[in-house]
């Protein structure tokens, strides 16, 4: 019965390539498309920095030498990939009634079983990759168990210093958040050096996103509108999530949830009175490395972001599997990562 197994259906390339057509449920990090990918075939990579600002070119006359470009230290860094893994199984049970080898629609009984199996351990990779990702935006990579990728360490900065946006103010000066907004945009310009994004989006938990909208400058900014026109302005368009957002003194705001201390997405929020500020439209900003699996066949092969393999149970009991990640998510200038809090 269980020589089904054996079918070419069931080899690494064929369930890998079977787990890449499905629909990834990327979160809204993913959404967004802030992450550049890029496929490696080893289990480590190395960033190589040099300074980080852009130099203007002098001018020069027509005809002599031109400006030459000031030495900069060049520094290397090594990060590992990490490896995400998931097991299940196929007891013989499970396909019993599956006799013939060659029948097309018994083996696609036996896929859909096997499928099933794998699709609900994607669906925990899949928020561990937004669970890396919203680290990323934070500079600080927490895994489940402690484990931590600490960005600002690791490319030798200092963290930026939290802004206090002074949200609880019973009476705020004229113009005080808006020029909180602006200084967090020109903070954020000042360490790339000059190159453009297109916009700062601020992910920010509860209490800091339910006093921001009842802050007297944001509800005397609104006064006024009708309500469609906040809708088409602040609340539709490219950066519209399923999120509440809207947008004010350049920054969209999106309130990205909060923190639950009573589970394993215990990290994945933003804390209730926090605000982290991410620039939009950097090439280069946010990177993925995807690496290869840990498999004879997968050896000094680009890496996939997902792969799966099954392999016999002793004494014919059935399969064992396993649906694996080997993903490494960072922001490579963690310094433009500016963040603010309620009060």
């Amino acid at each position: 019965m269980l020589d089904i197994f054996n079918n070419d259906a069931f080899s690494v390339t064929s369930l890998t390539d079977a787990i890449s057509e499905k629909r990834v449920r990327s979160g809204r990090l993913g959404e967004l498309g802030l992450f550049q990918t890029t496929a490696v075939t080893t289990l480590t990579i190395a960033l190589e920095s040099i300074g980080d600002t852009i130099q203007l070119v002098a001018p020069s006359p027509r005809g002599t030498p031109g400006d030459i470009r000031d030495n900069e230290k060049r520094s290397i860094r090594n990060l590992s990939i990490p490896h995400f893994q998931r097991d299940w199984s196929v007891v013989a049970d499970e396909v019993q009634g599956v006799r013939a080898y060659g029948s097309e629609t018994q083996l696609a009984t036996v896929q859909g079983i096997v499928a099933q199996k794998i699709a609900q351990n994607i669906a925990d990779l899949d928020l561990t990759d937004e669970y890396s990702r919203i680290g990323a935006v934070q500079g600080i990579v927490t895994y489940k168990g402690g484990q931590t990728l600490n960005l600002f360490t690791e490319f030798g900065v200092a963290q930026p210093a939290e802004v206090d946006f002074d949200l609880d103010a019973a009476s705020p000066a004229a113009g005080v958040l808006r020029k909180k907004c602006v200084d967090t945009i020109r903070a954020v310009h000042k360490v790339l050096g000059g190159v453009p994004f297109d916009y700062l989006h601020a992910f920010v938990g509860d209490n800091f996103f339910d006093d921001l909208l009842a802050h007297k400058e944001v509800r005397d900014t609104y006064t006024g509108w009708s309500e469609a026109q906040i809708l088409r302005d602040s609340y539709v368009g490219p950066n519209r999530s399923s999120n509440p957002m809207f947008e004010f003194g350049g920054i969209v705001f999106e309130n990205y949830g909060a923190i639950d201390s009573a589970g394993d997405g215990a990290l994945l929020g933003i804390a209730t009175d926090a605000a982290k500020f991410v620039p939009v439209g950097v090439p280069g900003l946010f990177r993925t490395y995807y690496g290869p699996a840990d498999y004879v066949e997968t050896v000094n092969t680009l890496g996939q972001r997902l792969y799966a393999k099954q392999w016999p149970m002793a004494n014919g009991k059935g399969v064992n599997g396993e649906t694996q990640t080997n993903a490494l998510h960072i922001c490579t200038r963690p310094a433009a990562l500016m963040r603010a809090k309620r009060t």
